[in-house]
């Protein structure tokens, strides 16, 4: 009855008594059945990939061993910035996460360290191999960072900096005659060391973040968790993480970028976890008849691989053994992409 109330008038001397309707579909004339046959199929029924079922072995799962060896001859590129105040351990840090000296301090031995008047980036780069796979490591450190008395506009060398690497890539990749091979500058993962202070974050952090999470992968870490008791550090990661949704700062991994469902879930644990509470140490203890890296003090060992004392393992996890190649592809597919079409953009503007 209600679909008969909601039929037009057939017109304007139509009775307004609805009209009796079969349910049948409508007769097609002879002539429109010819031109459908002799046309083409319609989308809606043209047929789509299907599933093939394979009667014998093929092969195609090797193409995963070409791809393991040829990356094992060639090597990769991963470049991370670790940023922070003096005093909060991220050469310690990144001595741990790749379990070798390449910090900026572990290369420059012997040397007076001062604070600068300004924030001066120094990259050191290594060649790591573990297991017949080479990965080239570009380590860049941010002295002065946050350690002024006036720390207005600190950020721009960093800024800077990162854009100089975008725009290097660019001017490689828009030769006529390019290398097989682009040099891979990029910053792939920003780590950002935030004072255990156990209150808030500081004006400094929050426009840091806002700043440079726009243009590359921040993941803030709460520096030197064991100076912070449980209860502390609870209370000071649930307010960071208040503060970052409150200035709408997006930090890696960001909710936008997740491809599928399992990636999503995985994310949003981590995204729990974030910021980490971090110990860093490159120095062995024994503790029950195993060497463990570890920082001793008066009351035992906190051991830096243990998930109960802290959560370095959920970091190096993230930026090394889950998440690297997710890393390099945000970074390339992006913010170098936004950064190549503002380039192009202007470049073409007239004038």
């Amino acid at each position: 009855v209600q679909a008969h109330r909601l039929c037009p008038p057939r017109g304007a001397g139509s009775s307004l008594e609805p009209e009796e309707r079969s349910m049948e579909p409508p007769a097609v004339p002879e002539e429109e059945e010819e031109e459908e046959e002799e046309g083409a199929v319609p989308l809606s029924m043209a047929p789509g990939p299907v599933g093939c079922q394979l009667f014998g072995y093929v092969g195609i799962e090797a193409v995963l061993d070409q791809m393991k060896i040829k990356t094992m001859k060639t090597g990769f590129e991963f470049n991370i910035m670790v940023v922070g105040q003096s005093g909060l351990g991220k050469s310690t840090m990144v001595n741990t996460l790749f379990k070798s000296k390449v910090s900026r301090k572990s290369s420059q031995p012997g040397q007076e360290e001062r604070i600068p008047k300004t924030v001066q980036l120094q990259s050191i780069t290594h060649i790591i191999q573990e297991k017949g796979v080479k990965m080239k490591l570009t380590v860049t450190d941010t002295p002065g960072f946050g350690d002024q008395i006036n720390n207005e506009n600190c950020w721009d060398p960093i800024i800077k900096y990162i854009n100089e690497q975008y725009e290097r890539y660019l001017r490689e990749e828009i030769l006529i005659t390019r290398k097989r091979k682009i040099p891979d500058t990029r910053v792939h993962g920003c780590v950002y060391f935030v004072p255990p202070t156990g209150h808030w974050l500081r004006p400094l952090d929050l426009e840091f973040m806002r700043r440079l999470s726009k243009i590359v992968n921040v993941v803030p870490v709460i520096a030197k968790a064991d100076t912070l008791t449980l209860e502390e550090r609870a209370e000071f990661k649930q307010r960071i993480q208040e503060d970052l949704k409150t200035h709408a700062i997006s930090v890696y991994p960001q909710e936008d970028f997740d491809q599928d469902p399992e990636d999503r879930a995985l994310n949003n644990r981590i995204r729990e976890k974030i910021p980490f509470a971090v110990v860093g140490a490159d120095q062995e203890h024994q503790v029950n008849g195993k060497r463990v890296l570890g920082r001793k003090t008066k009351w035992g060992i906190i051991e830096v691989e243990n998930p109960a004392h802290c959560e370095f393992p959920l970091l190096q996890d993230l930026l090394i053994r889950s998440h690297l190649q997710d890393l390099k592809d945000i970074t390339h597919n992006v913010h170098y992409e936004s950064y190549r079409v503002q380039r192009l953009n202007e470049s073409n503007r007239p004038g």
